[in-house]
């Protein structure tokens, strides 16, 4: 059994270029279809969230039409909402990264509020690539990495390929031109090799031991190579 760290965004809202909020969280696909692949693989998994606070899901996300239907949407509703550990996340400044076999950081837009700033999900996210441990990120999930910094300025993940939600994507969903800024371009400048994939076709990269997903459609792939590394 392994020891999995789910680093969660705790912002429910989202800041635009404008200074106006939009509701947001994490996107329930991806933080439920990778939380089932782990739990009937038998692995344990830990939710860690700034100040410890409940991890927000985006309404969004709970909607019949993103989750092919009314039925598999309450199922995701269910478990985004019910189980015991996302209700009882521990604080990420607690966290020792050591003491965990991988860790996993699910997307939604809440964590370019959060997330990307953390110095604490930073540290984290830092000892766990620098200690070649498994990291599975997706979607807007790898906003995460861009406060994984090390001492002398450097991103722990530069010259990583990754992939991530895209411009393209971030455009086709309305939300480009409201944004403060793009995921894509803030990881291309940090020093990380963005690959694009098709819009919101399933997509993974693997690198070493970082493993990434473009869009909510790659959560799924992206557990399956997760759990290989932990095999």
């Amino acid at each position: 059994m392994a020891k999995i760290l789910f680093v969660m965004t705790g912002a429910d809202e989202w800041t635009l270029a404008d200074g106006g909020k939009h509701r947001t969280g994490f996107w329930a696909e991806e933080a439920v279809v990778t939380y089932e692949a782990f739990k009937d693989a038998g692995h344990a998994i830990t939710v860690a969230t700034p100040d410890g606070v409940v991890p927000p899901v985006d309404p969004a996300s709970l909607a019949a039409d993103a989750n092919g239907g009314a039925e598999h949407a309450a199922e995701v509703k269910a478990v985004a909402e019910g189980a015991a550990e996302f209700r009882n996340p521990v604080a990420l400044a607690d966290v020792t990264v050591e003491d965990f076999d991988a860790v996993y950081v699910p997307g939604g837009h809440g964590p370019m509020e959060d997330l990307a700033v953390d110095t604490d999900s930073g540290r984290l996210l830092t000892g766990a690539v620098e200690a070649g441990m498994p990291v599975g990120v997706v979607c807007h999930g790898p906003a995460a990495l861009l406060a994984a910094v090390r001492e002398d300025g450097t991103n722990a993940y530069a010259g990583y390929r990754i992939t991530a939600f895209t411009n393209t994507e971030e455009e086709m969903a309305g939300s480009a031109a409201k944004a403060r800024w793009l995921l894509q371009d803030r990881l291309t400048e940090a020093g990380l090799e963005v690959v694009v994939g098709e819009p919101w076709a399933p997509h993974v990269e693997i690198d070493r031991n970082v493993v990434t997903g473009q869009n909510p459609a790659s959560s799924g792939p992206l557990a399956a190579e997760l759990l290989k590394k932990l095999a």
